[in-house]
């Protein structure tokens, strides 16, 4: 097992907003994994057109025997299985419960419907996986009353 003695993940998550307190608390608001889009009208499309959201990753890792600085890459999966760009980050290890917070801003486009997976490297080695489902709601409302 690659990780069997560190670093170990505290949290692997997505949500809206985390707010650090003067004290390092972090506190995670409203964590969500999936998110449904809705098109509301007369001509909405059949396929769900790309939706771009503001995901807010968080990766809290403990070091355990873990030390020193290390590559992060999350590497998203769309629903076909295709593979796209990664996002890098560094992050330091110093040891005993001082760990690595992550929290990144990622301005996603869901480009279809379907179940993503966000896969967390360490080193180029899978650490985890985060998944996230994208709904598509078509409501197809008539025409105004005249």
């Amino acid at each position: 097992m690659a990780f069997e003695t560190g670093p170990y993940i505290q949290v692997a998550a997505f949500c809206e907003k985390v707010i650090e307190d003067k004290t390092n608390v972090v506190s995670l608001i409203r964590l969500i994994d999936t998110l449904t889009h809705t098109e509301a009208r007369p001509d909405a499309p059949e396929e769900m057109p790309p939706v771009t959201y503001p995901l807010k990753l968080v990766i809290m890792l403990k070091p355990g025997a873990a030390r020193g600085r290390h590559e992060l890459r999350i590497v998203p999966e769309l629903p076909s299985g295709e593979l796209l760009q990664p996002f890098t980050s560094s992050i330091h290890l110093a040891g005993e419960e001082r760990g690595a917070n992550v929290f990144a801003d990622i301005p996603f486009t869901f480009k279809i419907e379907g179940l993503y997976w966000f896969h967390v490297y360490l080193n180029d080695i899978l650490f985890t996986k985060i998944p996230f489902r994208m709904i598509y709601n078509r409501l197809i409302t008539g025409a105004p009353l005249k």
